[in-house]
């Protein structure tokens, strides 16, 4: 019976639930194991870890930022940037372990963006053709990742 008990407990604090919003990476010890899917998964407690990622849409604030415009005026221009990390294995894998915070990366590089296209128009073009500005920065975005993270 003392023998049976430790056993149950290691089982059950083994048992790990993926959400249909998240995918997993399992490590054990320290190296990748294999890709974990929505649903069930037991890992061995101390000797793997589990690290999840959400594949559903997410939005992201842009801090506030001061952009120059073409014809030198100052323009304070803040942003919310969505995103969403593909649910297959690649684009998980690499999420995890070819970037350092994907998240701050996305949003930086949306900041980046805004200040690079924002800086070739005037003030009165950029206030009024605001569909032309989310059409180039999408344009820009969907060409950027080189590994197919984002989507």
């Amino acid at each position: 019976m003392y023998l049976i008990i430790p056993f149950v407990v290691l089982f059950f604090v083994g048992i790990r639930i993926v959400r249909p919003t998240q995918r997993g990476l399992i490590e054990r010890l320290g190296k990748y194991h294999h890709f974990a899917n929505p649903g069930f998964h037991w890992i061995i407690p101390i000797i793997d870890r589990l690290f999840m990622v959400k594949v559903t849409e997410q939005m992201v604030d842009a801090e506030p930022q001061e952009i120059i415009t073409n014809d030198n005026l100052n323009a304070s221009v803040d942003a919310q940037v969505y995103f969403r990390v593909k649910a297959n294995e690649d684009s998980v894998k690499g999420s995890i372990y070819n970037v350092n915070n994907y998240k701050w990366q996305i949003v930086n590089l949306a900041r980046t963006t805004l200040r690079n296209i924002i800086g070739t128009l005037t003030l009165k073009s950029a206030n009024s053709e605001e569909g032309k500005l989310m059409l180039n920065s999408m344009k820009h975005f969907t060409m950027k990742p080189k590994a197919g993270v984002l989507k």
